[in-house]
Formats: C-alpha cells, structure tokens, sequence
C-alpha cells in the first residue's frame, strides 16, 4: 500500500478516462484493509480509489501510478471457495524516491490485490493490459478535459472526461509518423550505402582479374616474389577469377571447370582437416571464398561428381547413412579404422561428441568414423537414452587369445 498516495480526484490536463467499477476492496498483498466498497476508476496514467461519491465530488482519494505496475494477473480461486469475490493482483516496482504522502509509509508485499465483490467484469482485464502497452504517462500531450458528471442506468454518480480538443491524439499520430519516417530514411541510407559497397567490390574482382591475366602473362616487370605474393592476396580476398556459368557454352564444361577449380582450393584445407569434409563445410568455404560469386547447392553437387571422373587429388563420398563428404584421394580407411581403436582401448568408450572434441572435427564426420570402424568389426555399439556409445570389440582379443 505505500505505493498509493492521496491525490485530488480530478483528472490532470493530460489524462483519459478508461473505466469506473464499483463495490472495490484494496488489500495489501494478502492482507485486507479497510479501503473496502470502494469505486475504482482506470485512467490513462492511474487508478483511483475513492468512497461512493468522493470521486466525481473532486475530493481527495488514493492513487497508484500505473508506471508502478510491473505487471498483473488474475488470482486463482482456491478449491471449494464458492462466492469468492475475484480478485486481480498487481505486482508494483519500488515506491518511487519523490514520493507524495499516502495511506502507508511501509509495506512488507511488493503486491496489492483489487477484490471485485460485484464480480470481476473480463473487460477490465483488456483495458488495464491495453492501457499499460500504451503507456500514455510517457507522453506529454496538450489534450484539454472538462470533467462532468453523470448518472448511469442504475442512479450512481460517474466522473466521465470530455475531449475539448484533440490536439494530443494528433501529436502523438504526428509522432509516430516522425518516427517511421526517421526510419525508413535511415533504411534508405543503409541501402545506398550497401549499393556503393557492391559498386566497390565489382571493381575490385575487376581488378583481380586484370591482376590475374598480367600474372599468368607474366607482363610487366612482374618478378616471382611478386606474383607469390600477389597470388596469396587474391586467395586471401577470396576472389581470385571464380568460374562462373556465364564464361561457358555448356554446364558439362562449367562443371569440369568448377571440379578443377575445387579440388585447387580444397585439397589443402581438407588434408588440415584429416582428410575428409562434409559437403555443407564445403558449400559455406567455397562461397565464403567466392565472395560475390555465389554457387548454389545443385552446382556444387554436379561439381562434386565430376572430381572422381577427371581423376583429381579430391572425391565425392557417400556414406551408408546418406552423409555426403569430400575427402583426399589418398584417404585410408584402414587407418582410420586403427586409428578409432586405439582411442576406444584408450578412453575404454566414446559418443561422437567424446571423438569429435578428441579430433577437432565435426560430429557429424565423428559418428560416421565410429560407423566405419563399427563396420569393420572393430567396435561394438550401446544405443541407450543417454546416447550412442562405442566400445572395444573385446570379442576379437578373446579369438587371438585362443
């Protein structure tokens, strides 16, 4: 409760009237207080509580800033609780420093609760969520009110607003269209930057073609340190003359050519790697080299295809499980398979998590290395919940004992 303070009922130059319910009790957090059969009023910037009547009479009441309200729900009934009334509880940020004089200067709950003896009306709900999205207290509109009072169908006395002008709901439109026009032109200008930076890259994979073709020529005073080097600055820049579509008449020649160019730039960083790589690790390097040059999934696949044919240092593997890899020629499966069963007699059990973080490779290529030496004969599985776990094949050192 000493989050409310005593204020004059009447609305403030820049507050809307929401709603008024009546027959309203106030607790504080879970205990009751003597604020009970009260009228509640729900404004654009607070509540009100006050007697039957003190409200519309301009006399003083309690008030609770909705900035205080952190957020709110509807309290369950406890079981076999017939005719209770129903209550909302509003879970209140700290009082704040400047705070006015109010009912409690103490509180022990961080929660008020509102009980609707009449019945909680699912309204209110709405507009108390509605209101606090709002957050009408943060603006400062010139909205004018004149406060006059009326009866409702049932005799009771209500404070109702009347908007004289509405020059704060236009200010706070124009507002808005401030900001989305501030937005939009700054998404304008991150556009045009982004043009300029696509005009710059062009010339730049023009110049590295330029510089490409004086290479190869060896034009110019061009000396062999100088063509190393320039050759690791475009390798480096990632745009060093990608084949593309258009340089071609048929796809089976860009194909061909794009294996060559694959197996150039892969070769080594696959051999770091043990030897083996998955095709989606080599979709993102070669585009991530390519730079503006993008290839799609389907040509990198026929690309792959071509490697074995053309009889190049890399080839396309598919596993059993259907996982498509690029892996060195030279690539032995046997020594892999003794490689796994050394660790497996080592770490006793592995998950492909356990030989993936060993390796430093992906899971992916782990599982199917344990697979591989599963396959031959090498290694016994445990598919369990936990996970799939690898173990010795001790059934092989039982033979060689005999």
């Amino acid at each position: 409760m000493n989050r409310f303070e005593y204020a004059d009922s009447r609305f403030m130059p820049n507050e809307i009237y929401v709603r008024c319910d009546m027959v309203v009790r106030l607790y504080d957090g879970d205990t009751k207080t003597n604020f009970e059969n009260g009228e509640l009023i729900l404004t654009s910037h607070r509540i009100l509580w006050g007697r039957p009547g003190d409200i519309p009479r301009g006399n003083t009441c309690l008030s609770l800033s909705l900035r205080h309200i952190i957020f709110f729900e509807e309290e369950s009934p406890r079981p076999f609780s017939f005719g209770r009334s129903k209550k909302i509880v509003l879970h209140l940020s700290e009082p704040a420093v400047d705070k006015m004089p109010g009912p409690a200067d103490n509180s022990l709950c961080n929660y008020v609760k509102l009980s609707f003896k009449d019945g909680l009306d699912p309204n209110f709900i709405t507009q108390l969520s509605d209101t606090i999205m709002r957050r009408m207290w943060e603006f400062t509109p010139a909205t004018e009110l004149i406060v006059s009072n009326v009866n409702d169908n049932q005799g009771n006395t209500k404070l109702l607003p009347h908007i004289k002008t509405r020059t704060g709901i236009i200010g706070i439109e124009r507002s808005l269209q401030e900001k989305q026009k501030e937005t939009d032109e700054n998404i304008s200008l991150a556009f045009k930057d982004l043009t300029k930076l696509m005009d710059m890259a062009k010339d730049m994979v023009a110049i590295s073609k330029t510089i490409s073709v004086k290479i190869r020529a060896r034009q110019g005073d061009i000396t062999e340190d100088e063509t190393v080097r320039f050759k690791a600055y475009l390798m480096s820049l990632g745009i060093d003359d990608p084949v593309t579509r258009d340089a071609y008449k048929n796809s089976n020649e860009y194909f061909k050519q794009l294996a060559k160019q694959l197996a150039c730039i892969l070769e080594e960083p696959i051999k770091e790697v043990g030897g083996m790589m998955t095709l989606t690790d080599v979709y993102c390097r070669v585009n991530r080299a390519r730079g503006l040059e993008l290839l799609s999934p389907e040509d990198l696949l026929h690309a792959s295809r071509q490697l074995a044919p053309l009889g190049l240092p890399i080839v396309l593997r598919s596993f059993d499980s259907g996982v498509m890899v690029l892996q060195i020629c030279s690539h032995n499966d046997n020594a892999v398979v003794d490689r796994i069963t050394e660790l497996l007699k080592e770490k006793k059990s592995m998950t492909a998590e356990d030989l993936a973080q060993s390796e430093g490779i992906s899971i992916l290529l782990a599982r199917e290395r344990l697979l591989v030496t599963e396959k031959y004969g090498k290694a016994c599985r445990d598919d369990s919940i936990e996970a799939l776990r690898f173990y010795p094949n001790l059934f092989l050192e039982e033979i060689s004992s005999e």
